[in-house]
């Protein structure tokens, strides 16, 4: 594969192409939900080809094929440079790439275990325990379980001179509890929503992930949730959970952090950005102990890889340091805007699809606080847990997130249970009244494998390092 890579790399040397570059991607993914003692679906598919990116008159082509014959290729090559062509009519700024390193490597993620190797009777065995568990509560009147694998080998070449292969390996998932007495609905997941949590890791992720262990709090929860009070309407301290922090970090600095959307360039789905180029290195986003990272090198982050989609080696940069806009996520087109060079964030969600800027592993740094001292230190206030509904305008600023589950904080002891609980908040007033962070001990990469980008839509496989952190006067309600 690589050798007919290279041929597709001199063809488009002799094409005169300013820039090329050739990406085979082969992508293996195994998914298994369960419903009850009944099975949702069981699938495994592959999926292989390569994506032809190109330079030609100071503008991008992209062409794309799964057929793997040498004539083939040369003709997905002569289309890509074709429709640079095209787009060259309509041109205003012609692309200017920051200059790179070619490398030429090979990357692999870190696993003990071979996902796709553990037999699939083993994987329901341990569904189905679950969901047993889960309905031995009686008020659970649905029991929902999922697991997920991934591998993904690439290889990289450009007319640059690079030369890259990789393998990743990714697994997780999670359950949900839903509990049902008359006209009332509530649910509970583990060890997330969404579908669960996920890791560059092998299925040594899904031993250790005490999915069995949890799932009697987590059906008892659910069921105390149909009982509990509203959650009350004020404003108020919070402390939130990693796993709602790991939302929280993704749709109010991550999506605005993203460079096309500053520059106008990608405003799908997401919307555009409030953190605009006038306030890099001057803008207070956050409190002092507010301190954001791009890291796509963190061991087992869902975010994390040896190259980008455009050969750019994994790195790691501030986003927010101590509370300043100091960053962007970018790419080698974008980051000579701001007089940078790529930070390695351009991914494609398969070969048929063109490279965009994308969350790597975008992670809140942990501060100094116990757990334990944080709750104590809490006079009066609400603790949020678990993802259950979000809502953010399209500059990132305004936003409202619902969770699964809250309980009172009162004289430094976690009390009454609430349900229905949200919080709203604008984006620098809300991150600026971060006053805690709870330490490393506290701290996980929450990964997220369902982000949506562009147009046609494509969905990456991002993470956020999170742990608790308390913010003061922030406006709580209730949502039915």
């Amino acid at each position: 594969m690589k050798e007919k890579l290279k041929k597709i790399i001199h063809h488009l040397k002799t094409k005169k192409v300013a820039y090329g570059d050739a990406r085979y991607v082969f992508n293996t993914n195994q998914s298994i939900a369960v419903k009850g003692q009944t099975v949702e679906a069981i699938s495994q598919s592959d999926d292989m080809g390569i994506g032809i990116r190109v330079i030609v008159d100071g503008c991008w082509g992209f062409a794309a094929t799964s057929s793997l014959a040498d004539e083939d290729l040369i003709k997905t090559a002569n289309l890509a440079v074709k429709i640079a062509r095209a787009s060259a009519l309509t041109k205003k700024v012609e692309v200017q790439l920051a200059k790179v390193k070619p490398y030429i490597d090979n990357y692999c993620t870190k696993y003990k275990e071979d996902p796709f190797l553990t037999p699939v009777d083993e994987k329901l065995e341990l569904l189905f325990k679950i969901t047993d568990t889960l309905r031995v509560n009686k008020a659970v009147k649905l029991a929902e379980a999922n697991m997920n694998f991934f591998r993904t080998k690439k290889i990289f070449c450009s007319t640059e001179g690079a030369c890259i292969e990789q393998e990743i390996v990714e697994s997780g998932g999670g359950y949900t509890a839903t509990a049902v007495a008359g006209g009332e609905v509530q649910k509970r997941s583990y060890p997330a929503s969404h579908r669960g949590d996920y890791a560059c890791a092998g299925y040594e992720y899904i031993r250790q992930m005490g999915l069995l262990e949890n799932a009697e709090r987590v059906a008892d929860e659910a069921a105390a949730l149909l009982k509990a009070p509203d959650c009350p309407a004020t404003d108020t301290t919070v402390i939130i959970t990693g796993s709602q922090m790991a939302l929280q970090v993704h749709e109010s600095c991550g999506h605005p952090a993203e460079l096309d959307r500053v520059l106008g360039t990608e405003i799908s789905l997401a919307g555009g950005s409030f953190m605009t180029l006038d306030k890099l290195g001057s803008f207070r986003y956050g409190s002092p102990i507010v301190n954001i990272v791009i890291d796509s090198t963190a061991e087992g982050g869902l975010g994390s890889f040896g190259y980008d989609d455009e050969g750019i080696k994994a790195s790691r940069s501030h986003v927010i340091k101590e509370g300043i806009i100091v960053g962007y996520l970018t790419s080698r087109e974008t980051a000579p805007v701001i007089k940078s060079v790529s930070n390695g964030c351009m991914r494609a969600d398969g070969w048929n699809s063109i490279p965009l800027i994308r969350m790597t592993n975008l992670n809140l740094e942990p501060g100094e606080w116990e757990y334990d001292d944080l709750i104590a230190d809490t006079k009066d206030g609400i603790l949020l847990d678990t993802n259950k509904s979000w809502s953010i305008d399209d500059k990132r600023l305004n936003f409202q997130f619902g969770t699964e589950i809250a309980w009172q904080i009162k004289s430094g002891k976690i009390g009454q249970m609430y349900k229905n609980p949200v919080y709203t908040g604008m984006t620098p007033e809300f991150w600026n009244n971060c006053d805690a962070i709870c330490n490393k001990k506290h701290w996980h990469i929450w990964g997220i494998p369902s982000c949506g980008k562009g147009e046609p839509k494509q969905t990456a496989h991002v993470a956020h390092g999170t742990s608790p952190a308390r913010f003061n006067n922030v406006t709580v309600g209730v949502s039915k």
